[in-house]
């Protein structure tokens, strides 16, 4: 296969690396623990799956508003992203 046209670099390699052992950690804890769903903040049930994905989403706009507010070093932007899923998985 050539993979010629994507930019593997090393940031990148561990944003889909992390992504990956995100959604393997997501499914053993399944597995281990079910959970039901519960109702949190935006009166919806959601399972640790779904505030999963919220808070990559999330995550993803949050890192695009701080590129174009104040440019390239993302770590405010990581502090930003953790205090937010951290706040999804409690609230929503």
């Amino acid at each position: 296969m050539d993979f010629s046209w994507m930019g593997w670099t090393t940031p990148t390699a561990l944003f889909f690396a992390f992504i990956g052992t995100a959604l393997l950690f997501m499914i053993i804890w399944g597995i281990v623990a079910p959970q039901a769903p519960r109702v949190g903040i935006l009166r919806i049930e959601t399972t640790p799956g779904d505030r999963l994905f919220i808070s990559l989403l999330g995550s993803a706009f949050i890192c695009l508003f701080w590129l174009a507010l104040f440019g390239a070093p993302l770590w405010g932007a990581l502090a930003c992203c953790l205090v937010y899923a951290v706040c999804v998985f409690r609230w929503v």
